[in-house]
């Protein structure tokens, strides 16, 4: 669903250039709080917990609540959800606070959000605590031999994801991450302020529909590559991720643990593959 806010803002700035200063109108990316609640039936009344406030950029809000909700393994599937509603409130709250209301006979525990942001939080402890928390959530090495892709159609990913970019394009000021298929082709595209928060619009979009694991995609993000992106691509079962920028070390030891392709620094002359070497083919290759 898209917000009803836009993604975009329009502003007047002065521009300066040597001997030239002059008055114009741009255009920014909008950055707003995101409240996201969980409401669960317990002892047969209704019970509200509020699990985050991110900031990002408005616009498909559902799916960003259920793909943080993914990742983080407080959801499992799409059947645990009842709805998603804006919850009303003041003028300026509006369309920034949402409910994810559960199924009458799910059970939750509230203490699983304390465990799960424990471990989340204890990842700056060491680089062997952060995997073995995302091993404790149940997630497994992601199979070979399921999806590949010629090098030449993977060193374009980055260009086709910018194309599908209409907010970067107007503001410069969001990153994006997209899903493509074995053939190199965009299914789904997102962008926000805060990259992790794309990648968890992409997942929601896939909770939302039913289409999880995404095991024949690669996922390409704007940008660096942390141990979060991983994290959330591990979770979804997405078995390649391409990156504008570089990795970083504990994202590239994440990925080798599950087997997951990454790619950085892609461009159309060429990328670096730090792990996953069997699902790239060659660059003469015409894929599968």
């Amino acid at each position: 669903m898209i917000s009803p806010k836009r993604g975009t803002q329009g502003l007047k700035l002065q521009r300066l250039e040597p001997g030239l200063r002059k008055v114009r109108g741009d255009q920014v990316a909008v950055e707003e709080p995101l409240e996201i609640r969980i409401e669960y039936l317990d002892s047969g009344s209704w019970k509200t917990r509020s699990v985050s406030v991110t900031m990002r950029t408005p616009g498909y809000d559902f799916e960003l609540a259920a793909g943080f909700l993914f990742t983080e393994n407080i959801l499992e599937s799409r059947e645990q959800v009842r709805e998603i509603s804006y919850c009303q409130g003041e003028a300026d709250q509006e369309y920034n606070v949402l409910s994810v209301r559960l199924r009458e006979d799910v059970r939750f525990d509230p203490g699983l959000l304390t465990r799960n942001f424990y471990m989340s939080s204890s990842c700056g402890v060491c680089g062997k605590a952060s995997i073995e928390a995302v091993e404790v959530r149940g997630c497994e090495p992601l199979p070979s031999g399921l999806f590949s892709l010629p090098a030449v159609v993977l060193s374009g990913l980055p260009d086709l994801l910018l194309a599908g970019q209409a907010g970067f394009q107007r503001t410069g000021g969001l990153h994006a991450a997209g899903l493509f298929n074995s053939q190199g082709k965009p299914e789904v595209i997102r962008e926000d302020v805060g990259r992790h928060n794309a990648v968890d619009k992409v997942v929601g979009t896939g909770f939302l529909n039913g289409e999880l694991p995404f095991q024949e995609r690669a996922l390409v993000v704007s940008g660096r590559t942390s141990f979060e992106i991983i994290q959330k691509a591990v979770a979804a079962g997405i078995p390649c991720v391409v990156a504008v920028g570089a990795p970083s070390s504990l994202a590239v030891d994440l990925a080798r643990r599950f087997n997951l392709t990454l790619v950085g620094f892609a461009r159309p002359g060429g990328f670096n593959l730090y792990t996953g070497e069997e699902r790239v083919l060659d660059w003469e290759a015409l894929g599968p």
